[in-house]
C-alpha cells in the first residue's frame, strides 16, 4: 500500500471526484435532453432510447480490458487518457450532425469512460489505508450522485435556453483541469501487475461476447436480437473457461470462484442498477410527455432522488469502515423495493406530492447501499488486483445500467413500437413505464437476497 503524504492524497482525490461528477453528470443530462434531440433528428423511442445506451455499452465492454491494461501499464496513465478521451469526444458530440453520428461519438466516450471509472477507486485505494478507505470512497460516490443531483437540472436549463449541445461544451473545462492536475501535478503511477502478459484473445472473445449479449438484449424479442443474446452469452461462458486456464488472464474469475464476499457484493451492484438506472429514463418521458413539463420543470423534480443518494451515500461509506458492509447494503436495496413499489402506481393524474417522495425513498435505498457495498468488493481483494475489482465494479454498474435500458427500452418496443412519444401515446407509456417498475422491483426483491449471502464482513487483504 503506498502511503501518499496528506496534501497528495487530497489532491489525488479532488481530481477523481471531479470526473466522478462529470461521468453521471453526462449520463443523467441525456436523458432529459432527449425529446429536444429527438425533435432536432426525427428519432422515435427506440432511437432516443440508444443515445443514452451507445454510452453505457461501449463503457461496458472496455472496462474489465482497461482495468487489467491499467494494472499493467499504469493507472495513472490510463486515467489520464481516459479524460482526454472524454473531452474530445465531448466536442464531437457537441457538434453532431445527425442522430446516427451522435450515437456513434457517444459510443466513443464510452470508452474514455471505461479507462476513468476503471482506475478511479484503484487509484483511492492504492493511497488509502483501510481504516480511512471507505470515507474516501464515500466522498467520490457522493460526487457521483451531485452530479447526478445537479444533472437533470442544470440540464433543463441548458436544454431549454442554450440548447442540448450546449451539455456536452460545459464538460470541457472541467475536463481540462483534471488534464493538466494528472500530467503535471502528480508524479506517482500505480502498476502493481507490471511485468505480466496481456491476455488479449481473452480480451477479444470479452469484448465480442459483451457487445453481442448486450446489444441483442436491448433488442429483445425480435428474432436477431435473441441470436445476438444467445450467442452473447455462450461467448460468456467460453471467456470464463479461457480465463480459468490462463496464467495471467485478462480478468481473474477465481475472484468469484473463491472470494464469496467479492462474487456476491458485485451481484447485488448488479442487480442494483438493473433495477434503478432506467427510473430517470422513464420519469423523464414521464414527466415531459404525460405530465407536460418543460426540460427545466421536469429536471427539478427529478433532482430529488440523486440530492437525496448524495446526502446518504457519503454517511454510509464512513458507516462502512465501523459496521459489516452486508447489513447496510442489504437494508438499501430493502427501502429501494419500497420505492419502485410506491412509483409503479404512477398514472396520469398522481400529484407531485407523491412522485416526489416516492424518488426521497429510491434515493435513500440507493444512497444506504452503494458506498458500503463498493467497499466491501475493494477491502476483499490483494493489492495486485485492484484494477480488476475497480474495473469489476464499474462493469457491474454499466452491465446493470445497460439491462436496466434493455428492459425499460423492450417493454416500450412491446407497448409502442417505433412510433415517436406523444400525449397521443400517453397510455401505452405509462403501461409500458408500470409493467418495467414491478419488474425492477422484483428483481430487487431478490438482490437483497444476494446481498445478505456475501457472509460477514472480513478482514482486509492489502
Amino acid at each position: 500500500m503506498n502511503q501518499e503524504p496528506g496534501n497528495s492524497k487530497r489532491l489525488i482525490l479532488s481530481i477523481i471526484v471531479i470526473t466522478s461528477f462529470i461521468n453521471p453528470f453526462l449520463g443523467g443530462a441525456i436523458n432529459i435532453a432527449l425529446p429536444a434531440i429527438s425533435g432536432e433528428f426525427s428519432m422515435g423511442a427506440v432511437g432516443m432510447s440508444w443515445v443514452a445506451m451507445a454510452f453505457i455499452l461501449s463503457s461496458a465492454v472496455f472496462l474489465v480490458p482497461f482495468g487489467k491494461l491499467a494494472d499493467i501499464n499504469g493507472r495513472k496513465k490510463t486515467f489520464l487518457w481516459g479524460n482526454v478521451i472524454i473531452m474530445i469526444t465531448g466536442l464531437l458530440c457537441a457538434l453532431a450532425p445527425s442522430g446516427t453520428m451522435l450515437i456513434i461519438f457517444r459510443a466513443l466516450q464510452g470508452i474514455g469512460s471505461a479507462m476513468v471509472f476503471g482506475t478511479g477507486v484503484a487509484i483511492i485505494t492504492s493511497v488509502y489505508p483501510p481504516g480511512e478507505r471507505g470515507k474516501a470512497i464515500g466522498i467520490s460516490v457522493t460526487a457521483v450522485y451531485v452530479g447526478l443531483s445537479l444533472a437533470p437540472f442544470l440540464s433543463g436549463i441548458l436544454t431549454q435556453y442554450l440548447g442540448w449541445r450546449s451539455i456536452f461544451y460545459a464538460i470541457i473545462p472541467f475536463q481540462l483541469l483534471v488534464i493538466l492536475v494528472t500530467w503535471l501535478g502528480i508524479g506517482d503511477e500505480w502498476a502493481d501487475a507490471r511485468g505480466e502478459k496481456f491476455d488479449l484473445r481473452g480480451a477479444v472473445l470479452y469484448l465480442f461476447s459483451m457487445s453481442a449479449f448486450m446489444f441483442g438484449f436491448s433488442g429483445l424479442p425480435d428474432t436477431l436480437s435473441v441470436f445476438l443474446t444467445a450467442a452473447g452469452l455462450s461467448g460468456l461462458i467460453a471467456f470464463a473457461l479461457l480465463e480459468l486456464r490462463t496464467k495471467h488472464p485478462v480478468f481473474n474469475i477465481a475472484l468469484f470462484t473463491r472470494n464469496r464476499l467479492f462474487a456476491f457484493s458485485n451481484l447485488a451492484a448488479l442487480i442494483n442498477y438493473a433495477t434503478t438506472f432506467a427510473i430517470t429514463f422513464l420519469l423523464s418521458l414521464y414527466l415531459q410527455y404525460v405530465k407536460g413539463l418543460s426540460p427545466r420543470d421536469a429536471g427539478f423534480v427529478l433532482i430529488t432522488q440523486p440530492v437525496t443518494m448524495a446526502l446518504v451515500a457519503s454517511w454510509s461509506g464512513k458507516l462502512s469502515d465501523k459496521y459489516d458492509p452486508r447489513i447496510l447494503s442489504s437494508a438499501g436495496m430493502g427501502v429501494i423495493v419500497g420505492g419502485l413499489v410506491l412509483l409503479s402506481f404512477l398514472s396520469e393524474v398522481t400529484p407531485f406530492t407523491y412522485l416526489v417522495p416516492s424518488l426521497v425513498v429510491v434515493g435513500l435505498g440507493f444512497g444506504m447501499f452503494s458506498s458500503p457495498n463498493t467497499n466491501a468488493v475493494m477491502g476483499s481483494v490483494g493489492k495486485k488486483y485492484l484494477g480488476v475489482a475497480s474495473a469489476t465494479v464499474g462493469t457491474m454498474r454499466l452491465t446493470g445500467q445497460m439491462v436496466s435500458m434493455g428492459v425499460a427500452t423492450m417493454m416500450l418496443q412491446l407497448f409502442i413500437g417505433n412510433r415517436p412519444l406523444s400525449a397521443g401515446v400517453s397510455g401505452e407509456f405509462l403501461a409500458s413505464m408500470r409493467t418495467t417498475l414491478v419488474i425492477f422491483a422484483a428483481l430487487c426483491t431478490l438482490g437483497v437476497f444476494a446481498s445478505l449471502a456475501r457472509g460477514k464482513k472480513t478482514a482486509n487483504r492489502d
